[in-house]
């Protein structure tokens, strides 16, 4: 698949896609979460070239939702379903399901949804979801103890395009190669002339190195597991809540993550933790060991009876001696106990082991008073304890960054089969929840529903009475008014795109044609003015001009024998919910009148709703279906109605029904008035 062809992917998106391992594959699997991992690409951003991609696969030119009302009832279903969702990835994730005419895209989504529908909606693997998240690729790691060195100026800038995250140095010879080493903890040759070459510090020859970009940082791929490591530990409680196999051994992958700090530096492991504190306590620790070389030597002073006869006075002076001399003299094996207790205080609080040796040179043997300890000494103990600590932490990070690296797929599976089973469960709760079943979806024209129930009332669902409604060709449904005409209509335009997303459906059964766009019309409120009149006659004209011209066999106004091969290709659905309320009742008659006829001529399925019925028939010269919502009539006051519509029964009105009503009460009829305005109905 070419990267540019996909609708919304330009250039600069086209390249942050190739940063993928397989962009491709995530493209045609509509997979979110792996386009989300792209530099710069947001997961609603993901989803949109996710749907571009999709439709380009199956060559869907798109256009279902043909209006407005059309467009809302696709957002209302898919409200339905996102609600249903525990992450944000699994909302996005359905904004990639649309309505669609192509069939290969409708028969993808439906397999999908039935082995959804399987899924059990534990509470328990809801509630583990709630913690699981995309994973995010950190961009901000960077390298300072390490560097990288070459000769050659083409290898420098690859060493810079593959591991930004160090600094790469340009050496001429072996000299600065040292040079480099004395900078910092670890310097990695990249070129083979420096094998075999003496020189002191952490140097590596590594030519291969920028094929195996963790061996040199490590920290790329630790970083990564650290800033992710709650996400894949919620993922796997889903896998084993839910016990769904998981794409690795979870203990393995669990015992690793545990080896590593939040940032991403590795613990557990005693002799660097040992190494660490050596460094950090260290200033602590030789200024401890000082006071208990002076401790000790005060308290040997002060119980020392120390006799100085006059002579040794007296040479002592004329040559300038001090209290050292005098130390060395009286109190030697004192010094000696005192520095001897500060070295294995110093050793001790250290836990110092190879660089003992260096810590014991750090309280020098010629006596001194107070006792101090040899500054360069103990600078040269740091630089050793430090560059043991990095080149353990170093060291460490490797093997763990090894580890991890072998699991990063896995773990990357993990989370999306995670966030993945989100989406499958929220069509499994909508298919629960509104008793879906999966619809039929035929090549022939109509719909047909049973047991129908809209879950976009705004009753509780389990108060919705049922609906058996079936329209082949166009129809005009009438009814009372409250009587359920226009929930019947969102009831057709929801089954209907449910369908065409491939998904379930609020209904016992139901089997609906394949339709490429549903144009849906909701109620005008008022008399529309001149202006708006024409443009909304200019809408439903061109509707009409464009169906016919899907109908190469028509050449000379009339019908073709047989389906309208335009409309097979590019079938339509229309529905309209009282269009009398543009203009005046007569002429809005006679226009629905001429709009039906023209539709059904062109084999469209039409569904008008209309107070208008009887006078829409009148003014067609063909015959038009009328279906009725009919009332049972009036008990208390209140309207008592069978929601699902008649076929061929135009239905009453509720003035019909209260001067029914009126007429069949004797006692308020005795002149006949009641009756004679009943026969006016007739």
């Amino acid at each position: 698949m070419e990267l540019e062809s996909v609708p919304g992917v330009g250039a600069k998106t086209a390249a942050a896609l190739r940063e993928l391992d397989d962009p491709e594959a995530a493209l045609r699997d509509g997979d979110v979460a792996s386009l989300a991992r792209a530099p710069g690409i947001s997961e609603g951003r993901a989803a949109r070239i996710a749907r571009g991609a999709i439709r380009a696969e199956h060559d869907d030119p798109g256009g279902f939702t043909a209006t407005k009302r059309a467009s809302e009832i696709h957002e209302d279903a898919l409200a339905l379903l996102t609600d249903r969702t525990v992450t944000d990835y699994a909302a996005k994730r359905l904004e990639t399901i649309y309505p669609s005419g192509v069939r290969s895209r409708i028969e993808e989504v439906r397999a999908f949804a039935e082995s959804a529908m399987a899924r059990d909606p534990d509470p328990a693997v809801l509630d583990a979801l709630s913690a699981v998240e995309p994973l995010s690729e950190p961009g901000d790691v960077r390298v300072r103890d390490r560097c990288l060195a070459t000769r050659d100026a083409e290898r420098y800038a690859d060493a810079q395009a593959a591991i930004p995250e160090v600094s790469v140095e340009v050496v001429d010879d072996a000299r600065q190669l040292a040079e480099l080493a004395r900078s910092y903890s670890t310097v990695v040759a990249l070129d083979e002339a420096f094998a075999g070459v003496d020189i002191e510090g952490d140097v590596r020859v590594e030519p291969n190195a920028l094929e195996e970009p963790e061996s040199v940082v490590p920290e790329r791929v630790l970083t990564f597991f650290a800033r992710n490591r709650d996400r894949i530990r919620a993922a796997a409680e889903v896998h084993r809540v839910a016990d769904l196999d998981a794409p690795c051994d979870l203990e393995t992958l669990l015992s690793a993550l545990a080896q590593l700090d939040a940032d991403g530096s590795v613990s557990g492991d005693e002799e660097l933790d040992r190494l660490a504190t050596a460094v950090d306590d260290l200033d602590a620790a030789v200024s401890t060991a000082e006071s208990v070389a002076n401790d000790h030597l005060r308290e040997a002073i002060e119980e020392q009876d120390v006799t100085i006869e006059g002579t040794d006075l007296l040479s002592l002076v004329e040559r300038g001696a001090g209290v050292d001399s005098l130390l060395q003299r009286e109190l030697a094996d004192e010094y000696a106990a005192a520095v001897g207790k500060a070295r294995d205080h110093l050793v001790d609080a250290l836990a110092l082991r190879d660089m003992e040796a260096t810590a014991r040179r750090a309280f020098p043997d010629e006596p001194a008073y107070p006792v101090e300890h040899s500054e360069d000494v103990v600078a040269r103990l740091r630089e050793e304890l430090t560059a043991a600590r990095d080149q353990r932490a170093t060291r460490r990070k490797r093997e763990l960054a090894d580890d991890l690296a072998e699991m990063r797929e896995a773990a990357e599976s993990l989370v999306d089969a995670t966030l993945e089973l989100d989406v499958e469960l929220a069509i499994a709760r909508f298919a629960a929840d509104f008793d879906c079943t999966m619809p039929d979806l035929t090549e022939s024209e109509g719909v047909a529903i049973e047991g129908g129930r809209s879950p976009l009332l705004d009753v509780p669902f389990d108060e919705v009475e049922p609906v058996d409604y079936a329209v082949e060709g166009v129809t005009v449904l009438s009814g009372v008014n409250s009587g359920g005409k226009t929930s019947t209509l969102d009831l057709v335009a929801l089954v209907t795109t449910l369908a065409h997303m491939g998904l379930p459906v609020p209904a016992e059964s139901a089997r609906v044609g394949r339709v490429s766009e549903l144009h849906y019309h909701a109620k005008t409120q008022g008399t529309l003015d001149a202006g708006a009149f024409e443009a909304t006659l200019r809408e439903f004209g061109d509707l009409v001009a464009d169906v016919d011209h899907r109908n190469p066999g028509r050449d000379d106004g009339a019908a073709t024998d047989g389906p309208a091969a335009g409309t097979d290709d590019r079938p339509v659905m229309v529905l309209v919910d009282e269009l009398e309320s543009i203009t005046e009742p007569g002429a809005s008659a006679k226009i629905m009148a001429g709009i039906l006829e023209a539709l059904g001529e062109r084999q469209a399925t039409a569904i008008f709703v209309s107070h208008l019925a009887r006078d829409i028939s009148e003014a067609a010269e063909n015959d038009i279906s009328i279906d009725g919502i009919e009332a049972k009539g009036l008990e208390d006051g209140e309207l008592r109605v069978e929601r699902s519509p008649v076929k061929g029964k135009l239905a009453r009105s509720t003035p019909e029904l209260i001067v029914e009503k009126l007429a069949d009460d004797g006692a308020d009829d005795a002149d006949g008035f009641y009756s004679d305005l009943l026969g006016k109905f007739e």
